[in-house]
């Protein structure tokens, strides 16, 4: 009896990390000189990220949502508010943030399907941002009406396509460039 117990906790494991192993990456940098609440849906939640920090998150293939960055917020025990992309005033997420909100959607791909990516600026900009995948093209978006995102919900042309499970980085305040920036990770 002890063995087949044993043997279920083994595949339970081993399922997990093929599970794990075909997930695609997300990491979320804020390079901005100020502090940015990233969250995202219906995977991440949400975190707050000091200038220099990233997060990284872990999308399961055949997953569709999106990241985006709130500004102004202030928290008590995980309730608060945000100026710009408040999600109903949780920290972590749950529902999408209002508007304005610039926004970093994905499509992971199952089964071995391309995987799509976009910046959509159809419920506005707050935040410049840059979004690429690692077999795709990088996203540029400094301010509103920025050419690289949608600007309208029928602007079919700026979703990108990359390999299946690919790695992603979303950056806040790309452009900017200062080394004096405390480099630190938030799992």
């Amino acid at each position: 009896m002890a063995s087949r117990a044993g043997s279920s906790v083994l595949f339970l494991v081993l399922a997990a990390f093929i599970a794990g192993a075909s997930a695609a990456t997300f990491n979320i940098r804020n390079n901005c000189g100020y502090t940015v609440w990233p969250a995202g849906i219906p995977v991440g939640g949400g975190v707050q990220l000091n200038p220099g920090q990233s997060w990284t998150v872990y999308v399961p293939p055949g997953t569709s949502g999106r990241f985006w960055g709130r500004t102004g917020c202030s928290f008590n025990g995980g309730r608060g508010h945000c100026d710009s992309g408040d999600c109903a005033g949780a920290l972590s997420c749950s529902v999408s943030g209002q508007t304005p909100a610039t926004l970093a959607e994905y499509t992971i791909g199952a089964n071995g399907a391309l995987d799509f990516y976009d910046i959509s600026l159809v419920d506005g900009f707050n935040q410049p941002m840059d979004f690429s995948c690692s077999t795709g093209v990088n996203l540029h978006c400094p301010a509103a009406g920025c050419p690289d995102a949608y600007l309208y919900p029928t602007d079919d042309t700026k979703t990108h396509a990359c390999a299946s499970n690919s790695n992603y980085q979303v950056t806040f305040c790309a452009w900017r460039n200062d080394a004096s920036m405390i480099k630190m990770s938030v799992e």
